[in-house]
């Protein structure tokens, strides 16, 4: 991987975690505000690529527009579907579980799709790190968690369906998990999609940023009534005082801004990986950041930090460990160091 490549990864890191950090103090301040973060965060994004990338429409496009409208089609029905089963009885470590299998799903598209082939030790690597993924996953859902979902990309109200203990209560527990596992092939599809769309059209992160995010718009219609109440709330939390000014700024917007200008460095630096790796490897990246993510919130809410904890980090490492095989590269430079001396 190039250098910008290793900068992206790097801004990905420091953008989602400090997004992450805005993010807590908002679901902390109000729990149902993830529609207004989300839209938000659309909005600057759009309007940021409508200035620099699009040049106010002047600047050509690259990728056909029937191409964008397919990626934010799958990147719609993936968000729906997800927030969709909460209302079949799914609780949400199930939920959460699920998503840590981002890693598998692209493995599988990967083979069906694009009939890649992998080696044992990447087989290996992705089953670690899922696992270890839904060892801490399950640990830390066992406490309170704020009835939102945790990614920063995609921060949705989800409903409490705890009392589903009618007869039917199995049969559309199955449904649920039906449409998590279509929305979990269909998020990697959209991977591998992203990839095709860069093997066709060449390296457009910045157009392909803009175009989706501003396609997406119109579907925050259907939230307008949950943006609208909770823009009001924002206005109303406690001011922050400016100092030798005679008013204070709402607390809550001040964390907002910082959320979505960190959210912009988050996913800007998403889309250059997408250009610059495989699917696979950028669905390792983004998994790795939400595990780094459920650890600060371990940390963040003063959870316990137990043995089973240690385990599932250490099978997580273990498995970026294989999976970029750091292990070969090392083993490989302390042959080429013996040989050299030898020679």
């Amino acid at each position: 991987m190039n250098s910008k490549g290793v900068i992206a990864i790097l801004m990905v890191y420091i953008g989602c975690g400090l997004n992450n950090v805005f993010l807590e103090y908002l679901i902390k301040e109000d729990p149902g505000s993830g529609h207004l973060i989300t839209f938000l965060q659309f909005l600057f994004i759009a309007c940021h690529g409508l200035i620099f990338t699009s040049k106010f429409g002047k600047v050509e496009r690259k990728i056909g527009l029937y191409d964008y409208f397919s990626l934010v089609f799958m990147f719609f029905v993936t968000n729906i579907v997800n927030n969709w089963a909460f209302n079949f009885n799914i609780p949400v470590p199930l939920h959460m579980i699920f998503r840590s299998g981002s890693l598998i799903a692209n493995m599988i598209m990967g083979i069906w799709i694009l009939k890649k082939k992998y080696t044992f030790s990447k087989y290996l690597s992705v089953a670690m790190i899922t696992l270890g993924i839904i060892i801490c996953t399950l640990l830390s859902s066992s406490k309170k968690i704020p009835k939102t979902c945790s990614d920063c990309s995609d921060n949705i109200d989800i409903k409490d369906s705890s009392d589903g203990a009618d007869e039917d209560h199995f049969f559309w527990w199955f449904i649920g998990v039906m449409l998590l596992t279509g929305a979990l092939l269909l998020s990697a599809r959209m991977g591998i999609y992203q990839e095709y769309l860069t093997a066709r059209y060449g390296k457009n992160p910045e157009e392909a940023l803009y175009y989706t995010h501003l396609l997406s718009l119109p579907g925050f219609i259907i939230y307008y009534n949950s943006i609208i109440t909770h823009a009001n709330i924002a206005t109303q939390s406690e001011p922050f005082s400016i100092p030798f000014l005679n008013f204070g700024i709402p607390l809550f917007w001040i964390y907002l801004i910082g959320n979505v200008l960190t959210q912009y460095l988050c996913i800007s630096s998403v889309y250059v990986l997408t250009t610059e790796c495989s699917s696979l490897t950028l669905t390792l990246v983004i998994t790795l950041r939400k595990f780094f993510s459920l650890l600060f919130s371990i940390v963040y809410f003063k959870n316990p930090f137990t043995w089973a904890h240690w385990f599932g980090t250490i099978l997580v490492f273990g498995g970026t460990l294989i999976f970029t095989e750091v292990p070969n590269k090392i083993r490989g430079s302390k042959v080429y160091q013996t040989e050299k001396k030898v020679n």
